[in-house]
């Protein structure tokens, strides 16, 4: 039995010492060391795209480098778990994707009164009664609250603050004393538009002197 052994020593034994097995050990621990290294770049770049800290890449390579040719595939595996799950390209995507779909929401007519959502073509809120729209009387089209005319056929519309501040009338005296005078009053039609008006009454003309029966000489 004990010859047995020996025999199997001395075969291990040539075969390490084989140039040719060397050589093959060799290469292979240059390999697990080339992927040690190539491990822990991964680690720094892949944390480059996940992090804008300047200094948590390097502690990622340091991470796997700690762990010696040996060991870093447990490092590396420790990493991906604990690493973030989105990249910075990710998580700016999303951002944009939300940012899209809150000015989709913001885009989308609601009632001032009680903030909820209508469509574009109602007049009156169904949940507060709320007026949103009018109808143009002209082209029959709906028509913003606080539009001053129509978009559509150009209607003027009514704006009770231009009665307030236009004048009511503006009366000149002409030098010559008669009885005529000029009246220039201002007034606001019912489509909204200022109109000035001159009303000059007509001169009276001098009555005819009557003539007179001339008798016989």
């Amino acid at each position: 039995m004990q010859g047995i052994l020996d025999t199997i020593a001395e075969f291990f034994q040539g075969l390490l010492e084989d140039p040719t097995v060397q050589l093959g050990f060799q290469l292979i621990g240059i390999y697990i060391v080339l992927l040690w290294l190539a491990t822990a770049f991964w680690a720094y770049r892949d944390m480059t795209h996940r992090t804008a800290n300047p200094v948590l890449p390097y502690l990622a390579a340091a991470w796997i480098i700690v762990f010696t040719p040996v060991f870093f595939a447990f490092s590396a595996v420790l990493y991906r778990i604990v690493r973030p799950k989105e990249t910075l390209a990710e998580a700016n995507e999303r951002a944009l994707a939300e940012e899209a779909m809150l000015v989709e929401v913001e885009a989308q007519a609601h009632c001032a009164s009680c903030h909820r959502r209508v469509e574009r073509d109602w007049i009156i809120c169904p949940s507060c009664r709320n007026r949103l729209r009018r109808v143009c009387p002209n082209c029959a089209k709906l028509v913003e609250l606080d539009w001053t005319l129509c978009a559509w056929c150009g209607k003027d519309f009514e704006r009770p603050e231009l009665l307030r501040e236009a004048p009511r009338s503006r009366v000149m005296a002409r030098p010559l004393g008669g009885v005529s005078a000029t009246l220039d009053p201002t007034t606001i039609t019912p489509l909204g538009r200022v109109a000035a008006e001159a009303v000059e009454p007509a001169q009276a003309k001098p009555a005819p002197k009557p003539r007179t029966a001339s008798g016989p000489r």
